[in-house]
């Protein structure tokens, strides 16, 4: 399982959406206060509600206690990054930790992590991609290399059948 880490989020649709992703793809969601919207929040909700029972859904006051509270391999995603998404090796139970949408991660985070720090190449023009396409995008390639655990694969029409 993969560790979905939201530092700071701040509008409910991309969370609500990143929500939908991390239900569909078995991925916990972990969400670092302060936040800029309720858990309640109708647009939240809305984004993935049908989903919402299959969430796997932990907050934390800060980033500090998200720290102490979960240990394993951090990911830190970052248009400032040198390194690709594509170019390290995901394994179960890695965290991908994204920033908040106006700002991202805190540049000393990054700094103090740079071989752990990836994005997602993009034309220098353009300032970032949205915070749920770029989950979605890093978590697909992390599922990619580790053979999609668990999840459906499709074969025939109607034949539904779980990847072991």
């Amino acid at each position: 399982m993969l560790n979905i880490v939201l530092v700071e989020p701040e509008i409910p649709a991309n969370t609500g959406n990143i929500s939908r992703t991390c239900a569909c793809t078995d991925c916990s969601l972990h969400l670092v206060e302060p936040l800029g919207f309720s858990i309640d929040d109708k647009s939240l909700k809305r984004a993935g509600l049908d989903y919402w029972h299959l969430l796997d859904v932990h907050t934390y006051a800060n980033f500090e206690e998200f720290r102490l509270s979960n240990s394993g391999r951090y990911w830190y995603c970052s248009t400032k990054a040198p390194k690709r998404h594509s170019d390290v090796r995901f394994e179960d139970g890695d965290y991908l930790i994204f920033g908040k949408e106006t700002k991202g991660l805190p540049e000393d985070l990054l700094y103090a992590h740079p071989d752990e720090c990836i994005r997602i190449p993009m034309r220098s023009e353009a300032r970032s991609l949205n915070l749920s396409n770029s989950v979605a995008i890093v978590v697909y390639e992390a599922l990619r290399q580790l053979d999609y655990p668990g999840l459906l694969e499709f074969g025939k029409m109607g034949d539904h059948t779980a990847k072991e």
